[in-house]
């Protein structure tokens, strides 16, 4: 009900929205052309050519962005804590999980998603993927799953925040970060930080682990070929982790009293 509200507040200046969704397509788009520079003096990067490492970023464009458009506004709850207005939120009847992310929902975001579509579209294009039922079964779930990593992620960092009420930078850094990283191979990375984005924060599991079985690629850190299909397990996981933290954190919550 709440982004509704901020739907309908936002078409109802529909040039306003068109302009700042293309301005989000063009500045997220940025990134993809950064690989693009390096691909125009290499021909592969950490062994991987251009159509599969588009394949990463299209895959981790296209998770975050949906994870980002539907509670991308969690990293505002340290704001809300510190004026205490987050006590407005406490007594309507609503959960006020779904009331943080909804707070100023930005379909602009779509802008992110869209050119993740288009880059994912070009990968699948040219990559020259060997196809199969359970490589073509495992292409949504990867979104899905990913999309719910992120949001795992958004939400303990703003579990976070009721700790450290200005860590809206340290979420990002997880969040906006681990997306960035993501859309490179793990191949250019150091073993111990393929270790920590595998099995401390689970980020691996949006694209590097199921993306290795869809490419016909070796499997980070050597992994089993079973877990290029564990991303749902990971984000059921992750997501009730998270859910503790934020209940944690919300239980900790102490009115500024103003």
């Amino acid at each position: 009900m709440i982004a509704a509200m901020w739907i309908r507040s936002t078409m109802a200046y529909r040039t306003s929205f068109a302009l700042t969704t293309v301005a989000n397509f063009a500045v997220t788009g940025l990134d993809f052309v950064a690989i693009l520079l390096m691909f125009s003096r290499v021909d592969a990067l950490g062994g991987w050519p251009l159509p599969q490492v588009a394949f990463l970023y299209g895959l981790s464009s296209v998770a975050f962005g949906l994870a980002d458009l539907a509670i991308g506004s969690m990293d505002r709850l340290g704001t809300r804590v510190r004026d205490g207005t987050l006590d407005t939120l406490l007594v309507r009847p609503a959960p006020v999980l779904a009331q943080v992310a909804a707070d100023r929902f930005g379909l602009r975001r779509l802008g992110r998603v869209t050119q993740g579509t288009l880059v994912l579209g070009y990968a699948l294009a040219t990559a020259g993927i060997q196809w199969s039922f359970l490589k073509a079964l495992l292409m949504p779930v990867m979104v899905v799953s990913g999309g719910l990593i992120f949001c795992a992620v958004f939400v303990a960092g703003a579990a976070f925040q009721f700790v450290a009420l200005d860590a809206s930078e340290v979420q990002n850094a997880f969040t906006y970060g681990g997306t960035t990283l993501l859309q490179y191979p793990p191949t250019v990375f150091g073993r111990e930080l393929v270790r920590g984005v595998t099995f401390v924060l689970p980020l691996a599991f949006v694209n590097w682990v199921p993306a290795a079985y869809v490419l016909g690629r070796p499997y980070p850190l050597g992994l089993p070929g079973w877990t290029a299909f564990a991303s749902p397990l990971v984000a059921v996981g992750c997501c009730a982790l998270a859910g503790l933290a934020w209940r944690a954190g919300l239980r900790s919550y102490r009115s500024t009293g103003s």
